[in-house]
């Protein structure tokens, strides 16, 4: 595998595909084929890559294709930051690439930042327990309309 790149609006396309296979299983572990990974549109997802508050990073395997990825979002004012969308190709899921994006997270953000909050469904005990290893901490649970719980979790830095 390659090292960890920022990616840019032109990466869109590929990105787009990798989450939509990514969040499949997600779907299908919370029976919500509406979760919001799903119904992205390519359009949101360049304002998303095209937006200084927002940071993409990726991984590419030996051939160039984008196999993992997570969204930074920075809160002007709060000194929070929001991880979202980390996923792994499926094929490659459980070989350790989720967590080196997780590792190299905090070198993305700027010093004012003093957490990062992320949430996950409460049917992703892998997830879980990745983040869980890496230093988040469960805060709260949210019922949702679907009929499952949304964990929030946060990583305090400073």
């Amino acid at each position: 595998m390659n090292d960890v790149v920022a990616l840019t609006e032109s990466d869109a396309g590929e990105l787009l595909t990798l989450q939509r296979g990514a969040y499949v299983t997600e779907a299908q572990a919370h029976d919500d084929p509406r979760l919001p990974p799903l119904v992205e549109t390519l359009d949101d997802l360049r304002s998303a890559l095209t937006d200084p508050a927002v940071t993409t990073l990726g991984i590419r395997d030996t051939t160039a294709r984008l196999v993992a990825s997570v969204r930074l979002t920075l809160r002007t004012g709060e000194g929070w930051a929001e991880l979202g969308r980390l996923m792994v190709a499926p094929d490659l899921q459980g070989r350790g690439l989720g967590g080196r994006l997780l590792d190299v997270v905090d070198d993305h953000l700027p010093a004012r930042v003093v957490g990062v909050r992320l949430f996950t469904g409460e049917r992703s005990p892998a997830n879980l327990r990745l983040y869980a290893r890496h230093g988040y901490e469960e805060t709260g649970r949210e019922q949702t309309p679907a009929g499952y719980a949304v964990v929030h979790l946060v990583k305090r830095l400073r």
